[in-house]
């Protein structure tokens, strides 16, 4: 979606804070040692050394080899939470969007996502095991919300939703009943392209330009900018 963003003009960073690098890689970015968000969340670099122009108007800043060892460190320690926020006050200025890509499972680098980011845009596919990790994350949240004394303005999209499969409509169905308003309007159905065109390094607006999913995430993107969401029945 940061892509379709890009393209409509707006000017967008994404982070990969996963360790496994796998956002970098769909983007065409294969090189693993070299240095990024992990460099400068240990001092050792500024923003504006490791940020790669990737397409027009859209930048990466990849999660470089040490992220693993920023994962690893006590959480408990002082200022371990809040290190990406103060990598990110130094820098990435004139900016329309600020994109943080974090890993599956929670640690340390999604505490300092939660501390960095104002809003938080969940994908969600349309099974049960899926409502279940947004319960616990959402657990994770609440938590953060009443520690940090603020709440974080919430999106979930609809992505690889089967449309004649019951349990996508039932699941979507639920999640319109307990998160109404934060559903985004154009839901991503499954399609073959999605799952090839991160091996090639493209994105789907790149690899199947014409292709009813390049059209789905171009309306995303609208409606992300637009705060255009679903609505119940």
């Amino acid at each position: 979606m940061c892509h379709a963003i890009a393209e409509t003009g707006k000017k967008v960073t994404v982070i990969d804070l996963d360790p496994q690098g796998h956002l970098a890689v769909s983007l065409g970015i294969r090189d693993a040692s070299q240095d990024g968000i992990d460099a400068v969340m240990l001092g050792e670099k500024t923003l504006e050394q490791v940020v790669l122009p990737v397409r027009s108007n859209l930048q990466l800043i990849v999660s470089g080899p040490k992220l693993m060892q920023i994962e690893q460190l006590n959480s408990s320690s002082p200022h371990r939470g809040d290190m990406l926020k103060t990598a990110l006050a130094s820098g990435l200025s004139q900016q329309d969007y600020i994109f943080i890509d974090c890993p599956p499972s929670s640690g340390l680098l999604v505490v300092n996502a939660l501390f960095a980011a104002d809003e938080l845009l969940i994908p969600m596919t349309s099974d049960f095991m899926a409502l279940q990790g947004l319960s616990h994350l959402m657990g994770t949240v609440k938590k953060f919300e009443k520690s940090l004394t603020k709440q974080f303005k919430l999106w979930l999209v609809i992505s690889r939703y089967t449309p004649n499969r019951k349990i996508s409509k039932q699941v979507l169905k639920l999640l319109l009943h307990h998160f109404p308003n934060t559903i985004l309007a154009t839901v991503i159905k499954e399609t073959n392209v999605l799952a090839e065109c991160p091996s090639f390094g493209k994105t789907v607006l790149e690899y199947s330009p014409g292709s009813r999913s390049a059209l789905d995430f171009q309306k995303l993107a609208t409606d992300f900018i637009e705060g255009k969401v679903m609505y119940g029945k």
